[in-house]
């Protein structure tokens, strides 16, 4: 062999030889980069808020306030019935013959999904209190069949259903349209509450996919504590 020809092919072998041995990819990318914990959000721009359960922030954050209202059986409601639980909560009324069926129809849903465990409650509060009594509510409930103490359906003071919905809920679209107790509150949006008062989660009540995620949500939700 020519001398020029096998010093050239010495050096390509040394060359193959001595590159770095190629590194796997990393398969741990989706894992390191998916989200740990479910946004907070504190009003009604809903902007997620990414914040570290139990940290200083977290408890000083938005909170929903405590309030008193009365459910289907008669009961009163106040944030007590929800301590230590997850709940989503919805803004309807009986006589309502658009979307509040389609809401409470895929409240069921959530309701079926959801109803072994016991720490996940759901509230819906009635906007047009004055018609909605309790005796009014319960024959809504037998009707789509609500479950006593997992769906409490409730009614109460006009002024603080709409101030809760408006003001701490944030469930209205409108940004910036100032709004008072004439004006009706009608929203198709769920909400998902976490044990510690704070708004977790932001649903269109009327869309399958986004009902399946809000099942999701919770189940995620749940592993927190």
């Amino acid at each position: 062999m020519n001398k020029s020809i096998l010093i050239l092919v010495l050096a390509a072998i040394c060359f193959v030889g001595c590159k770095e041995t190629p590194k796997k990819p990393n398969t741990n990318v989706t894992e390191t980069s998916r989200v740990d914990y479910l946004p907070y959000y504190k009003d009604e721009s809903f902007t997620p808020h990414w914040l570290t359960p139990n940290s200083e922030e977290e408890k000083q954050f938005h909170k929903i306030p405590d309030f008193t209202l009365v459910d289907q059986n008669g009961d009163t409601i106040t944030q007590q019935t929800f301590d230590n639980k997850i709940y989503i909560t919805d803004f309807f009324f009986t006589t309502c013959p658009g979307i509040c069926l389609k809401m409470t129809n895929n409240m069921t849903k959530v309701q079926e999904a959801l109803k072994e465990y016991d720490d996940v409650l759901l509230l819906s509060h009635s906007v047009t209190p004055s018609i909605d009594s309790v005796s009014v509510l319960k024959k809504y409930a037998e009707k789509y069949g609500v479950m006593d103490g997992k769906w409490h359906l409730v009614t109460g003071d006009k002024t603080e259903i709409y101030n809760l919905g408006r003001n701490n809920y944030f469930v209205e679209n409108d940004l910036g349209i100032p709004k008072d107790l004439n004006d009706f509150l009608h929203t198709e949006n769920f909400l998902l509450i976490d044990k510690n008062k704070h708004i977790r989660g932001i649903y269109n009540g009327l869309n399958r996919a986004s009902i399946a995620q809000l099942i999701t949500d919770v189940k995620a939700l749940l592993k927190e504590y």
